[in-house]
């Protein structure tokens, strides 16, 4: 990037954003890859870097972030492993630590089963837990290296613990003896890695022994009794093997390391790639931001509520801007202080986001194309060192930025020709912006000048933004109005404030008159806008309240039809239950009479008997058919809504009110084809009812990785209760229950059977995993009803 795109970064607070963002990263490289971001001129990697965003933050959302904390530099280290350097204990733990973040990323991506943009990414882990595991189990920290590392570390050290036991006994036997009263203290101490005790100066020839040091003052000297050397001795040699031992570990370790280089190297870029990636997830959780929509066509944006990142996003006030559609050159007047040059950094500084990947404070709804450069002269740019005052800076920021603007870019100039003469400075405005143009560049400039106001009102291409202010209260409201011209308000403000009425109208007479008609027609279209504010807030309050009406209605209707669909299934089961019943009861008294019959040997011919049986088991058949007969379909009436698109969201209106989506349009019998869940069906279009909820958006969606959408069923759909009724009647209600879930495509699903005697529970659990459909059964644990529930999962 130049130097005037990196003074342009700077100007719009492009790098504080690159530290808001650096604070998030756990690694150092995560850290350096964070401040070295810059906007991206492809627009594809843009948007992959974009969808890198939006799935991190999904995955957050989902299962929290993962753990990078464990990163490590490692690149030097594997350079000397690799060239046969033996490693030291810190530089192995540093190793073991990338390998343990490696292998806790993997079950983090483990977690989830679709793909997304950061699949590859974590597809280039590996990890290597036995090699991880060596170096944890062998270095206890970065001073000491574990009994454990191995059998001969772990003999030598026994060996020098039981030998240190032998000095400390001798020399304690000495601590009780009689030349006890030639130590100064009674205690055994250590100088140069061998035992000694601590003698008075006027008696260290009466203990025999070799002298290793003498205090500071000169009373004390520190003898090795001659009891002990030998056994010292054996120590030194103990401790030499020691040395050597653990150098053969870290040796073999270091070999190891060398060994799985490349793989660890590349764990160690996919760890900080990722670090880097969420925490870019982690600063739109932090601005509350989201991902803007990308425009096919670049050069050109539509930000919808959008908020300056650095503001308070409780207090900010959220604009509307857009260029590049309507018109290539936005030119914005109104009061100091009164938003003119946050509205332009934030047009700017979000622009510059979204092409570096990150998500941007705005509503989803916003758009953006991207820029080839964004260049900015905001802000005072004085030089005392340059001797070039506010003008003379400007200019020559001005001077660099038309030398390289053209198409594709994005121009914003704050206070476009200010620090001169007004006539002098409106007129080279007014060139300054046209030459911009002409260049293919999109404009946006702040102004106070009236002449840039009629500029805009009379050129194509250029429109007119400000910056609400309310003369009342003095205050700016910070709103940005597209389409209206500021004005200056400096009359109504002065008055307000108490200057002397005389005083304000002489200052009026100064104005010349086509000034004055200008701000007359200013202040006309200030009244006409905010009189349509107000028709507009009443309109949207009395639409919401019908709407709010109609929603109530439809609740009504719905919570209706469900109340008749579950009336109207009792009474089928029911129904159902009795000819069951009946059945089961006629077939009883058919096999008693056969029975009787055998015994008593009656007369009565079997042609009887026969035409009986069959007149009752008809009897029964037509009452069961009248009776499912007589659960009449319900319809809709055609002149209650409109016919049935693609795409559209109905209910089965006899199928318990699930919910399904049109697939085709009505053929010419009438049949709909529409899903439910996973399931297609074809039905009858006065038999659905056509949904409040919105149609599916006929351009085409951000793609998504991810299980396609299931059936949205209530929470009351998820359970059924069938405490009271006998076995059979309950397992009859599961079955159909079961339906309606599949259908809906619930994975678990709840059957509240109350705990009793248990008869009920295990009828109910025998017959579901008897069910193809039931992929496991298991009872309640607490909190879920225990024993007085049953949660079966589908399939």
């Amino acid at each position: 990037m130049n130097k005037l795109g990196e003074k342009s970064l700077r100007t719009l607070e492009y790098f504080t954003i690159l530290e808001r963002l650096a604070a998030q990263a756990a690694s150092d490289k995560g850290r350096e890859r964070c401040l070295t971001l810059r906007p991206l001129d492809d627009r594809e990697e843009a948007r992959v870097w974009m969808d890198q965003t939006t799935d991190a933050k999904n995955l957050m959302i989902r299962q929290g972030s993962p753990a990078f904390g464990g990163i490590r530099e490692v690149g030097a280290i594997l350079s000397r492993a690799d060239r046969g350097g033996v490693l030291n204990p810190r530089e192995l733990l540093a190793v073991a630590s990338v390998l343990q973040t490696s292998r806790r990323a993997l079950a983090y991506d483990a977690e989830h089963e679709e793909k997304t943009t950061l699949t590859p990414i974590f597809g280039m882990l590996s990890g290597n837990r036995v090699l991880e595991e060596q170096i944890t189990t062998a270095i206890v920290s970065e001073e000491e290296i574990a009994d454990g590392a191995s059998a001969e570390l772990l003999s030598i050290r026994r060996e020098m613990r039981r030998i240190s036991g032998k000095v400390r006994e001798a020399l304690g036997r000495m601590l009780s003896g009689e030349r006890a009263k030639y130590l100064q203290e009674t205690i055994i101490t250590q100088r140069g890695g061998r035992f000694v005790v601590p003698v008075k100066a006027e008696h260290r020839g009466d203990v025999p022994g070799l002298v290793h040091d003498t205090s500071s003052t000169g009373a004390t000297v520190f003898i090795e009794p001659a009891a002990v050397v030998e056994i010292n001795n054996q120590i030194k040699v103990l401790e030499g093997r020691e040395e050597q031992e653990i150098e053969r570990i870290l040796s073999a370790l270091s070999a190891d390391v060398a060994l799985y280089k490349n793989a660890i190297a590349q764990d160690y870029d996919a760890l900080t790639t990722l670090d880097f990636i969420f925490a870019r997830a982690k600063l739109s959780f932090d601005m509350n931001a989201a991902p803007p929509l990308w425009r096919d066509t670049p050069g050109a944006c539509r930000l919808v509520r959008a908020r300056h990142p650095l503001l308070d996003k409780e207090k900010a006030v959220p604009i509307d801007i857009a260029i590049g559609d309507e018109y290539d050159t936005l030119v914005i007047t109104g009061p100091n202080t009164g938003g003119k040059t946050v509205s332009l950094k934030t047009l700017g500084l979000l622009c510059l986001m979204a092409a570096s990947g990150l998500h941007i404070p705005a509503s989803e709804q916003s758009e953006i194309g991207l820029f080839e450069h964004v260049y900015a002269d905001i802000g005072d740019e004085q030089s005392i060192e340059q001797s070039l005052s506010t003008f003379s800076a400007h200019m020559k920021t001005i001077v660099s930025i038309m030398d390289v603007c053209g198409q594709g870019d994005l121009v914003l100039f704050d206070e476009l020709g200010a620090g001169t003469d007004p006539v002098e400075g409106a007129a080279l405005a007014v060139a300054v912006i046209g030459y911009a143009r002409q260049m293919g560049a999109l404009v946006a400039a702040t102004t106070h000048y009236a002449e840039l106001k009629t500029f805009a009102l009379t050129t194509e291409g250029v429109e007119n933004a400000s910056c609400e202010f309310d003369v009342q209260s003095l205050q700016p409201t910070y709103r940005l109005l597209t389409g209206i011209p500021g004005k200056s308000n400096a009359f109504a403000i002065a008055g307000r404030l108490g200057l002397q009425p005389t005083i304000i109208e002489r200052a009026k007479e100064q104005v010349s008159t086509e000034n004055a008609r200008f701000e007359d027609v200013l202040a006309e279209l200030e009244r006409e806008r905010r009189r349509i504010d107000r028709m507009k807030e009443d309109a949207a309050k009395m639409r919401a309240a019908a709407q709010s009406e109609r929603d109530k209605a439809l609740r009504t209707r719905d919570e209706m039809e469900q109340k008749a669909d579950k009336l109207l299934e009792s009474a089928k089961s029911r129904a159902d239950r009795l000819l069951k019943d009946a059945r089961m009861t006629a077939e009883t008294v058919f096999d008693e009479l056969d029975e009787m019959k055998k015994k008593a040997r009656e007369s009565v011919p079997d042609h009887n008997l026969a035409a009986a049986r069959a007149a009752l088991r008809g009897i029964i058949t037509q009452t069961e058919n009248e009776t499912r007969r007589s659960g009449e379909k319900r319809t809709v009436d055609a002149h209650e809504q409109r016919k049935l698109q693609k795409g559209d969201r109905v209910r089965l209106i006899n199928v318990g009110g699930v919910l399904a989506t049109v697939l085709a349009p009505a053929d010419k019998d009438g049949n709909v084809q529409v899903q439910a869940g996973p399931m297609k069906m074809t039905v009858k279009e006065n038999e659905l009812r056509l949904t409040e909820e919105p149609k599916a958006a006929s351009k085409t969606p951000r793609p998504r990785s991810g299980p396609a959408p299931k059936l949205n069923l209530t929470a009351a759909e998820r359970e059924v209760d069938v405490r009271g009724l006998s076995a059979e009647e309950a397992i009859y209600e599961v079955d159909s229950f079961l339906s309606q879930a599949i259908m809906g495509g619930l994975p678990t699903v709840t059957i509240i059977h109350g705990k009793g005697t248990g008869t009920l529970r295990v009828a109910i659990q025998q017959h579901l995993r008897q069910n193809k459909r039931v992929k496991s059964v298991r009872s309640g644990v607490y909190g879920e009803g225990e024993q007085g529930v049953t949660i079966a999962e589908l399939r």
